[in-house]
């Protein structure tokens, strides 16, 4: 149960400091804020080399995060195209479909993030593709869901008895502690995650920058934690019924994290496998669409334009009235690149 933790904190953070983030919504409105790095900056007398560190961390602390979602859509097609026991293998730079689903990624985050300069920094298009990704995602996963607990078992009670009889499996239904709970670890992790929805740069974008009437939080404040609920609701049934069906027929040994698409597979459901791959598709790049926007407005807004601007007062540079522009894509597609060098190297 050491997933739990991680929902545990945005949901509290919702459902106890909304009030906070409309504080936040209404300060952010009110010195036209655009990034993370302009609000932390602004609570310190607008101090330009804070915003500038704020930058540098988010860009470098996401790293890793847009690796793991690169790698998630490559292991997932693997696994759709080639079946199960299939990982994805690094072949030649030239010749990784990943490379390709970067690009891909970059350009479609270009077209939707960077067409033209807006002084709110709002992104109705975007927040609309988030939106459709978001129910996308809920609805494949509670099908698959469905699909295991009553079509390859009875019932979640039945998966639960199943596994409780396992002495291998019944450990898994712990609060994370041999004997005892590990209040301390669980404590940190969802403090943690509670200030990740107010600190991760695509939050406080989504939350923040792209709010348009206060009365959203209210909703949201009920409404997001209902979403995290829901989507929980068949991780344990899935967990628990991939290992039980791939144990009785021989492979033990099967990835938990591909159970979502693995077990369709395994069961002659390709529609199912299809739609659980979609779901995760467009979970994966949502969060690297709105984090590559939020990072790269960062980047322009709190590094390289404060940098041509100094130069231009003293070299009496041409007009830079395009250049935001061009450098929020060019951050993009490098943030997408590095990325999946990330991918290949750290593996």
């Amino acid at each position: 149960l050491w997933f739990l933790p991680i929902y545990l904190g945005p949901t509290l953070a919702m459902l106890l400091a909304w009030p906070v983030l409309r504080k936040m919504i209404r300060i952010a409105r009110q010195y036209r804020i655009t990034s993370i790095a302009d609000f932390i900056a602004s609570r310190y007398g607008k101090s330009r080399a804070l915003a500038a560190l704020v930058t540098l961390i988010a860009l470098v602390g996401i790293l890793p995060y847009v690796a793991l979602q690169l790698k998630a859509i490559a292991s997932g097609y693997a696994l759709l195209t080639a079946g199960p026991g299939t990982a994805h293998a690094h072949g030649p730079w030239w010749r990784d479909s990943t490379l390709y689903i970067a690009l891909a990624l970059a350009g479609f985050t270009i077209a939707f993030g960077t067409r033209h300069l807006d002084t709110s920094e709002r992104h109705e298009g975007m927040v609309a593709a988030i939106a459709l990704e978001s129910v996308v995602k809920l609805l494949a996963f509670m099908a698959v869901g469905v699909f295991v607990c009553w079509g390859l078992f009875d019932s979640p009670a039945d998966i639960f008895a199943r596994a409780a009889a396992q002495p291998a499996l019944a450990p898994l239904l712990g609060l994370g502690g041999v004997s005892r709970f590990a209040g301390g670890q669980w404590f940190a992790l969802t403090l943690l995650a509670m200030l990740s929805v107010i600190f991760l740069p695509r939050q406080f974008q989504v939350m923040v920058v792209e709010n348009v009437d206060e009365r959203h939080v209210k909703r949201a404040s009920w409404a997001f934690p209902l979403y995290l609920l829901l989507i929980n609701l068949f991780v344990l049934p899935i967990a628990l019924g991939g290992l039980l069906h791939f144990a009785s027929v021989g492979q033990g040994g099967a990835d938990p994290e591909t159970f979502v698409l693995s077990l369709p597979l395994a069961l002659d459901q390709p529609v199912l496998a299809l739609a659980a791959f979609i779901g995760g598709l467009s979970a994966a790049t949502g969060m690297i669409i709105v984090e590559a926007i939020a990072v790269s407005t960062m980047v322009s807004n709190d590094l390289v334009m404060p940098l041509l601007l100094r130069l231009r007062q003293r070299d009496d540079v041409r007009d830079l009235s395009g250049t935001p522009l061009a450098v929020r894509r060019l951050v993009i597609v490098g943030l997408l690149l590095l990325g999946y060098l990330y991918f290949r190297v750290a593996g």
